[in-house]
C-alpha cells in the first residue's frame, strides 16, 4: 500500500480528506452493541480506514464489524471514483482521519500493527498521513 499512497499528490491527498465526514455518510450511528464494543476496547480504528477487532471475537462482534466495514468500503468506492483515486488510497486517507478522530480511551491500531489506547495526546499515525 505504501507505493499506492506514495503516488498520490499532496493536493489529491488533501482533496480526499475533505469529503470524508462532510456528507455524514461515514458517520456511524452507533447502535448500542457497537457503542459498547467500542467503549470496552473490543474494536478500534485501523490505519486502513476500516474497523478492527481487538483481541477475542464473537460471532456478534464480527457481524457488527463486518457490517460497518462493508458500508465503509461502499462509500470509499463511490468517493474514490469521484476523486479519481483508488479505493485503497481513499480508505487509507480516511483511516488517517478516523484515527485522529478517536477519543481518549478508545483503541486504534498504530502503523506497526499494535493496538493502543488513545490518550490525551495525538495518536501515533502513519508518516504518510496528510498533516
Amino acid at each position: 500500500m505504501s507505493r499506492v499512497f506514495a503516488s498520490v499528490s499532496p493536493f489529491l491527498a488533501a482533496a480526499l480528506l475533505v469529503p470524508v465526514m462532510a456528507g455524514g455518510a461515514l458517520a456511524q450511528v452507533r447502535d448500542p452493541a457497537y457503542a459498547a464494543a467500542r467503549s470496552a476496547g473490543q474494536v478500534g480504528e485501523m490505519p486502513t480506514g476500516y474497523l478492527g477487532i481487538v483481541g477475542a471475537s464473537s460471532p456478534e462482534l464480527k457481524r457488527i464489524v463486518d457490517d460497518i466495514n462493508i458500508k465503509r468500503k461502499a462509500v470509499y468506492a463511490e468517493r474514490a471514483q469521484a476523486q479519481h483515486a483508488t479505493v485503497e488510497e481513499y480508505a487509507f486517507t480516511t483511516g488517517c482521519k478516523l484515527v485522529m478522530q478517536t477519543q481518549p480511551g478508545e483503541k486504534y491500531q498504530t502503523p506497526d500493527g499494535s493496538w493502543q489506547v488513545r490518550g490525551a495526546g495525538a495518536p501515533v499515525r502513519d508518516s504518510r498521513c496528510p498533516a
